[in-house]
């Protein structure tokens, strides 16, 4: 594109600068050949006026004409003293007068008009250029016409060499100015081969590459926005890269999880088929394969419902804050008795919006975790309250707690912030991130709040 430019610039360029000094050259030629047919003129003139008034002073003293031409023409003899000019005298288109540089011309060119004056130039005769005036002289001297020559060569060598000064200084500006319309248009498109290179190098994954950005005209806003381009495109890959990564932690967390009590099925399944077992071995290797079993059940039941979260909408109503906790104690009542732990239920709010069972499940699943961090005597908290104008419910308890680290993790599947904790009470590491999809249909945010041997605080607010 900047080759295409800079030939189509360059040519306009020359073309319209070569037409200007192509007239400017034609109008100065005009006008020197102007300038000395009206000198020509005016001399005829004067001549002519001259002339005829020496013919009545000869002819008062009763002297013939013929006779004198050569002594009433010598006076003028002047004019031809730069060799520049010359006469020729006429009578009847006869030749009986002329200067000594007339000889130079064709005769033919030396003929008298027939009617009036005639002015024209005659270009190459003997590699010069003439202008020449020739007239009949007023009655009663019609008979008789003057031809002026004047010699313009040295004007037309002046001008011819003046055009070729314009044309050859016109060509040495063409080149200069090419140059700098060549360097002009390196330092436009140069953005423009910037954002190109930029564009590979992100192309190939560089997204971090960014363009330079000087000044504020346009060029400048362009490299604004296309940084801004290069910044949103970086922070999708991110996102498309830290997504792909957990949908790969998601697999292997998941084929992780299935392959123990698959192997541990297995395992139980060919033990019971090659080996002697008495009755308490059988039925022991079946409640193991059962329990097992009934794993893999739960395992899939919320992996179901996690899906049905994230792509299904729900139908919120309102319901009633006393109720909701009611069912919650009722549904946990037997695992709060066997850890011996104490909860308290408050709310300083009425109601809230949304599905009863989502949120009934919702509570329920930060409630359990409660109680697993909890020991034998622990107290669990959970409260409804308005926070800046905004409906909470908090689940606190006076557990064991978290690490940073756990923290920033506990709502990711399959994560569980104890590697060795037992998997029959551990769970498969999903409750969290169903609680987070729940808590996102119904416009709310979950966040924890936890230090190591000082609890952990679930908290739910409201945005809606």
């Amino acid at each position: 594109m900047k080759q295409r430019t800079f030939s189509t610039t360059l040519a306009l360029f020359l073309f319209f600068f070569n037409l200007g000094i192509f007239i400017i050259s034609v109008t100065i030629f005009k006008d020197t050949i102007s300038r000395a047919e009206e000198r020509s003129l005016g001399e005829h003139y004067f001549i002519t006026s001259a002339l005829i008034k020496d013919f009545h002073a000869v002819e008062s003293r009763g002297i013939a004409i013929e006779g004198s031409f050569s002594s009433l023409l010598q006076p003028y003899s002047y004019l031809s003293g730069d060799k520049k000019t010359g006469l020729a005298f006429f009578k009847n288109n006869q030749l009986v007068y002329s200067s000594q540089d007339t000889s130079m011309l064709q005769n033919n060119l030396l003929k008298s008009s027939k009617d009036g004056i005639r002015v024209s130039t005659v270009r190459k005769v003997e590699k010069k250029t003439y202008v020449i005036v020739s007239g009949k002289l007023p009655v009663p001297y019609d008979s008789y016409a003057l031809v002026y020559i004047y010699d313009i060569s040295e004007a037309i060598s002046s001008w011819s060499n003046l055009k070729n000064m314009l044309f050859l200084a016109g060509f040495l500006l063409s080149v200069l100015l090419s140059f700098g319309l060549l360097i002009i248009l390196n330092q436009i498109f140069k953005p423009l081969k910037q954002i190109s290179q930029t564009s590979k190098n992100i192309a190939k994954g560089a997204y971090e590459t960014r363009l330079p950005i000087y000044g504020h005209d346009e060029l400048s806003e362009m490299a604004r926005s296309f940084n801004h381009m290069a910044e949103e495109i970086q922070h999708q890959m991110a996102e498309l890269i830290d997504t792909a990564d957990k949908k790969q932690q998601f697999i292997d967390n998941f084929a992780h999880e299935i392959r123990t009590p698959l192997t541990a099925i297995y395992g139980y399944a060919e033990y019971m088929q090659k080996a002697l077992l008495s009755e308490d071995d059988r039925l022991s290797a079946l409640n193991y394969i059962m329990s097992e079993s009934r794993r893999l059940q739960t395992i899939s039941f919320q992996l179901l419902e996690l899906a049905n979260l994230q792509n299904n909408l729900i139908t919120c109503e309102e319901q009633k804050i006393s109720r909701l906790f009611e069912m919650v104690r009722q549904t946990l009542y037997s695992k709060l008795a066997e850890k011996n732990i104490n909860i308290e239920f408050s709310s300083e709010i009425e109601t809230i919006w949304g599905d009863a069972c989502l949120l009934e499940s919702l509570l329920i699943n930060l409630i359990d975790n409660a109680i697993k961090a909890c020991g034998k005597g622990g107290h669990i908290f959970v409260c409804g309250a308005n926070e800046a104008g905004k409906k909470t419910i908090s689940i606190r308890d006076n557990g064991k707690g978290m690490t940073p680290e756990v923290l920033s993790q506990i709502m990711e599947p399959f994560y569980r912030g104890e590697k060795s904790r037992n998997r029959s009470t551990g769970g498969a590491g999903l409750g969290l991130a169903i609680c987070k999809q729940i808590a996102l249909h119904h416009g709310a945010e979950l966040s924890f709040t936890s230090f190591p041997c000082n609890g952990t605080t679930a908290k739910i607010t409201f945005t809606t």
